[in-house]
Formats: C-alpha cells, sequence, structure tokens
C-alpha cells in the first residue's frame, strides 16, 4: 500500500488542520487550551501499583528510557527504584505478585496476536524466565494459593487448540504437569483453597450450560447447577472448607446478584444483588477466602460491604478522595491497602490506605501532566428508546462554550458485551478538548443492567441496537446540544462495526465515521473466530448473531452487515486495523475498503501491522489519534493539533486512500 496519496490528502487536511485551529471561530473561543494528544494518548508516567504480599515492596508499571512499558519495583520507605523487566516493543500491561514474595508474573502476546505466555521476574536473580514456552499457545493464570505460594495453575490450549486444560507450574524449577483435562465443553475451571481443580464450568452446544463439581482431583464429577442461553452464570471460587462455592447468577431473576451455592446440592443462598443493576466487582480475603465487598453500578459506583469490620475502612475511603474508589491489592495481613480514584475530569490516582492509622496517603497520578489542563465533567443521563427501554448514558460537554448545537461524536463502546462507565475517559477528554459533545450510550446487549436488558439484543445486531443510538442522537439533538447536521460515529470493535452500520444502514445521520478494528461482515467474522472460542459460541454468537452454517441464520447475518450496503455510503470514513487482530481480522476492514474502492466510493484506510485488536503501542496509539483529530476537525469543524510529517516516530502506519 502506497502513502504517496496520502502524503498530497495530508498537506492539504494539515492546512485545513491549522486554519480551523487558528481562525477566529466564536463557538469555540473560550474553549480551554489544546491538550497535546501525546499527553492524553502517550504513556502513562506511572500505574497500576502492587504491593508485594509481605508488604515490604511495592510494583508499578512506568516507561523505560525507550519508552517501552516496564515493572518497576522498589523497597517501601527507600529509594531504590529500579526496572525489574525488559520488554523489547509492546510493554506490559498486566502483571501480578505471587505469594513468595520474590516473583512478578506478566503477560505478552506477539503483536497483538493474544497468544499470551506466562513470564516470571525474579527480584533476587533479576532473571526473566517464560513458564509457558509454547508457540501459538495461550496462557492465563487459573489458581493461587498463599498456602502454596511457589506454585501456581494455569490454563493452556496446548494440547488441543479448542480447549484449555490447567497445568500445574512450579515456579522453582518451572516444571509444567497437567492438573486437569479438559474433555471437552469446559470454558472455565474453580479451584480450591488446596490449589485443586474441582469445579468446572461446561457450555452446552444448544446453548445453557452447567457446573459440574467433585469431591477431589481424579474423582467423578457430577452437575449441581444447569441454566440456559438466556441465564448467566460464572462461578468464583470454593470457600476455605471446600463446601460451598461462590457464584454471580442471574437464574431465578433479573439482575446478576452473589451467592453461596452448596458444593454438593446446588442450593443457591443470596449474599448481595440489587433489582435494578448486575454484580460488579467482588473483593475476596485470599486467606479467608470470605467475600468481603462486592459494587454495583448503574451510573456511578456503590460499594457493598458484606464483613463488618471493614465499614469503617470503606466509608472512610469514600471520603479520603474525590472520585469512585477500587481496591487494587492488599497485603498478605490485610493492613496495607493500594487504592485506585477514578474522576471525570482528572487523571487516575492511587493512595495506600493503613487500616490500623485509618490513613490514606497519595502515591501518585497516572498522567500528572494531565493536572494543569483543564478537563470536561462527565454527566450520568438516561434515555428512553422508542420501545420504551431506558439506556444509562453518560454525556461529556466541552467546557468554555454554550451547550448549545455543538458538533457532536457519538462514542460507542465495544464488546458489545461491555459498558461504558463514569471516570477518566481519554478519547471522552479529547473529543470535548477539541470542541466536540461526547455521548456515551450503554446500549441494549450492555453489560451491567439485567438479563432482559441484555437480551433485548438478540439478532438486533443493526436492528434495535443500532435503533437505541440513532434514539440517543435524536435526544441529544432534541435537547438543543448536538447540531444534526455536525455528528460523528465512532468505535472500536463492536463500536467499530457500530460505525459503519451508522454509515451505510443511516447514511443521511452522520456527517462522518471513524472505524476502529470494526467487522464488516457477521458471517466473516464469525467463521473466523479463534479456535478456543468455539466451545462457548451457542451462548453468545449464536443466539445474538446467528449460525452461519444454518442458511436462514446466513441470510440474515449478511443483511447486518455493512458489506452489502457499501454503495449507501455517502461521508468521509476514517478505519484503523491491527495486522495481527484474532478477533476481527484484517480481512474485515480490508474486505470492505476493497468493495468502496470498487464502488467508486472514498474511505481513508490505516493498518498497523504490529497490532491486534486495538492499538497498544503508543507510537501507533497516538498515529491513529493524530489522523483521526484533522479527520474529525475537517468533518465536524472543531479544532485539531496539526499533525508533522506522514506519520508519527515509530509507527508503523500503511496508509491507503481509496477516492479523492
Amino acid at each position: 500500500m502506497s502513502s504517496h496519496n496520502f502524503r498530497t490528502m495530508l498537506h492539504a487536511t494539515a492546512i485545513l488542520t491549522v486554519v480551523l485551529a487558528l481562525a477566529p471561530i466564536p463557538a469555540f473561543a473560550e474553549l480551554p487550551p489544546l491538550i497535546p494528544r501525546d499527553v492524553i494518548f502517550g504513556n502513562p508516567e506511572r500505574q497500576d501499583p502492587k504491593i508485594s504480599p509481605d508488604g515490604k515492596r511495592l510494583a508499578w508499571i512506568a516507561p523505560d528510557k525507550k519508552n517501552v512499558l516496564q515493572v518497576w519495583v522498589k523497597t517501601i520507605g527507600k529509594d531504590d527504584d529500579r526496572v525489574l523487566t525488559a520488554d523489547k516493543k509492546r510493554g506490559i500491561r498486566n502483571y501480578f505478585w505471587v505469594w513468595n514474595n520474590e516473583d512478578l508474573i506478566y503477560l505478552q502476546d506477539n503483536d497483538g496476536d493474544e497468544n499470551f505466555h506466562l513470564y516470571s521476574a525474579n527480584l533476587k536473580s533479576g532473571e526473566t524466565r517464560d513458564l509457558t514456552p509454547f508457540q501459538g499457545v495461550r496462557a492465563f493464570p487459573a489458581g493461587l494459593e498463599p498456602k502454596k505460594p511457589n506454585e501456581m495453575l494455569v490454563a493452556l490450549n496446548r494440547r488441543d487448540k479448542s480447549l484449555f486444560d490447567i497445568w500445574r507450574v512450579d515456579l522453582t524449577s518451572g516444571a509444567v504437569t497437567l492438573a486437569a483435562e479438559n474433555p471437552g465443553g469446559v470454558v472455565d475451571w474453580a479451584v480450591d483453597a488446596d490449589l485443586k481443580v474441582r469445579g468446572a464450568q461446561v457450555s452446552k452446544p444448544e446453548g445453557g450450560g452447567e457446573f459440574r463439581v467433585r469431591d477431589a482431583e481424579g474423582a467423578p464429577w457430577r452437575a449441581v447447577a444447569t441454566w440456559g442461553t438466556a441465564d448467566t452464570f460464572e462461578a468464583l471460587d470454593f470457600s476455605a472448607d471446600g463446601r460451598t462455592v461462590f457464584v454471580k447468577t442471574n437464574l431465578g431473576t433479573d439482575t446478576v446478584g452473589l451467592y453461596a451455592m452448596d458444593a454438593t446440592t446446588g442450593k443457591l443462598t443470596r449474599m448481595a444483588a440489587d433489582p435494578d443493576v448486575d454484580l460488579g466487582t467482588v473483593l475476596a480475603n485470599p486467606v479467608t477466602r470470605q467475600i468481603e465487598a462486592v459494587t454495583f453500578n448503574r451510573n456511578r459506583t456503590r460499594w457493598e460491604v458484606l464483613e463488618p469490620a471493614l465499614t469503617q475502612d470503606f466509608a472512610a475511603l469514600a471520603r479520603a478522595a474525590p472520585g469512585d474508589f477500587s481496591i487494587v491489592n492488599r497485603d498478605l495481613a490485610g493492613q496495607t491497602w493500594l487504592v485506585r480514584y477514578d474522576n471525570d475530569a482528572g487523571p487516575v490516582k492511587y493512595y495506600s490506605w493503613d487500616r490500623r492509622a485509618q490513613k490514606a496517603t497519595f502515591l501518585f497520578s497516572a498522567r500528572p501532566l494531565l493536572e494543569k489542563y483543564t478537563l470536561a465533567p462527565m454527566k450520568p443521563v438516561e434515555i428512553r428508546t422508542r420501545d420504551g427501554l431506558s439506556l444509562p448514558s453518560y454525556l461529556t460537554l466541552p467546557v468554555g462554550v454554550a451547550p448549545k448545537d455543538l458538533p457532536t461524536v457519538l462514542f460507542v463502546h465495544g464488546g458489545p458485551w461491555a459498558r461504558d462507565e463514569w471516570g477518566y475517559n481519554s478519547y471522552a477528554q479529547w473529543f470535548a478538548n477539541r470542541g466536540y459533545a461526547v455521548l456515551q450510550v450503554n446500549y441494549r446487549g450492555s453489560d451491567g443492567f439485567g438479563k432482559k436488558f441484555r437480551n433485548a439484543a438478540m439478532k438486533e445486531f443493526a436492528g434495535k441496537m443500532h435503533d437505541d443510538l440513532v434514539d440517543a442522537v435524536k435526544w441529544a439533538v432534541a435537547e438543543g446540544i448536538a447540531d444534526p447536521k455536525k455528528i460523528a460515529i465512532m468505535g472500536g470493535s463492536y463500536g467499530g462495526y457500530a460505525t459503519l452500520v451508522g454509515v451505510t444502514f443511516t447514511p443521511d445521520l452522520f456527517a462522518c465515521g471513524v472505524d476502529i478494528v470494526g467487522p464488516s461482515s457477521l458471517v466473516s467474522l464469525v467463521e473466523s473466530f479463534p479456535a478456543y472460542w468455539g466451545p462457548d459460541l451457542s451462548n453468545n454468537w449464536y443466539p445474538f448473531v446467528g449460525d452461519p452454517k444454518i442458511p436462514r441464520d446466513r441470510a440474515d447475518m449478511e443483511a447486518r452487515s455493512p458489506l452489502t450496503r457499501v454503495d449507501r455510503i455517502r461521508v468521509p470514513l476514517l478505519i484503523g486495523q491491527g495486522g495481527n487482530d484474532p478477533r476481527v481480522t484484517q480481512k474485515e476492514s480490508e474486505q470492505i475498503v476493497g468493495s468502496i474502492e470498487r464502488n467508486g466510493g472514498k474511505v481513508i484506510y490505516v493498518l498497523y501491522p504490529d497490532e491486534g485488536h486495538g492499538f497498544a503501542r503508543p507510537e501507533n496509539r497516538v498515529d491513529f489519534v493524530a489522523r483521526a483529530d484533522g479527520f474529525l476537525a475537517a468533518c465536524l469543524g472543531g479544532r485539531s493539533e496539526p499533525m508533522t510529517g506522514d506519520r508519527v516516530a515509530g509507527s508503523t502506519a500503511v496508509v491507503k486512500v481509496v477516492g479523492k
């Protein structure tokens, strides 16, 4: 793909961007100073602190001298900060302590292919070791136990790419031995206090599933719970005595709650539930295995404390700093907690909590450079749909201008089994700073709002799910917030699909669209899923989207695919794609770009060969945002930060411009 045409377009766009940024536009005259893209989308200064089990060391993620995210560590009370890992390119984002206080485990894949390996980094030797050195195999942690600090359980699809067995890893020797073989259909496992695999969650080919328990490894399995396609069931953990399984489920009710399930009879005893919203975070004590607190979140996070001894702590934490808080981790004694505070108009901040002193101490801000800029508040709103649903949504308005007839971005979350939440959102702040109103909608099918809300999305891709987004846009227009001629749609994954649906199914509603790793065909999407998604397709994709092996479903899926309506695209479109994406493959973007080209249409297509489902490397992330910055400014009339050159330094962008 040549970038020659792109350079020509870029120079014109850069000139237009400068004019838009500098011209005296009264509507944007009072906006706060422009926030550089690097400040919002570059690497954080520090994030995700975690205390060691013995409470003596603190670890966190921060960039090294080459701007690659690494795990750092220090002795608490000393200035002996040091980088522990040496990732070469992609950066580390997920890590955790094991109970021996000597090893930190982190996950890393190969350029976004999601075949994660587990690596151990030893504090004493400085040695890094690949614990799962198996090519083309995906690994994720499945069990840790303080009583066995030098062991862990890991799920691997080593034997069969479609199934995950459980393997026992000796952290001292590195030996990997089979602990539980997947007989077929098992999509999750549960481990007891002796680090034995005693629970298995099975997905049935016809939909629904069952939960099986055994009394010991090697003992026969027995089913103690069953559910249908419309239901949710997730086993969290065994109790310390192994007689109870803590589960999240909505069996017999609309919303997901926390229940104690008798491991012999399957009887459920409710521990916490809310009739209006699903259960969120579950905080468990690693020693006693008791559930201590849970969250519920419709518009903002609400904690419900189940352990009376912690009531005072949670009340004090709610007052200690502004925002919604969450517990990052704790030392094994439970005396020092690390706490994260999320705010809408400020970066994430971290504190330590001393239970004995009942004192919170500020640790650091994830993005301190942001604190000198004016950010925009995020307001929860409820939007009524044409068929009577209430959509929990969020509205972010630019600071300094009247909230009337504003250019607007409908920013659609991915999943679709995910949700938008209140708090700092880099995209929302970027849009608002450029002068746009931002609307984020939890459309039907989004997680967290009950069984009926979720299942109302069945076979409604490009149907009622899109109607929800259209109704939200109409609400913003009716409220006088949005200029109906200047509304963009943008999102990633399902949000990218929603963008493509927006410009094909409702071609006159949006002024432009930005699609990031969005599927263009529901048929080719489902047919290209990784093998390890296979066992659970009957509970998500087949009932919600369709089974392409069934002719009637296949025809319906094609009808709901933007690829079949390319001739209706009449507005500017920008598409970003990762070359190694295993979920939404490169084919999804290239087939619609090719179809647009054959149809004589226009599109800008940006491929990042070393990325997957989203852009993890800051150079690529900032590069795409830079292109979108100028693209949206040209489309909506907002302001932007000019882009220098044909790419951000270090980016691997390959650009194709279709049409003139």
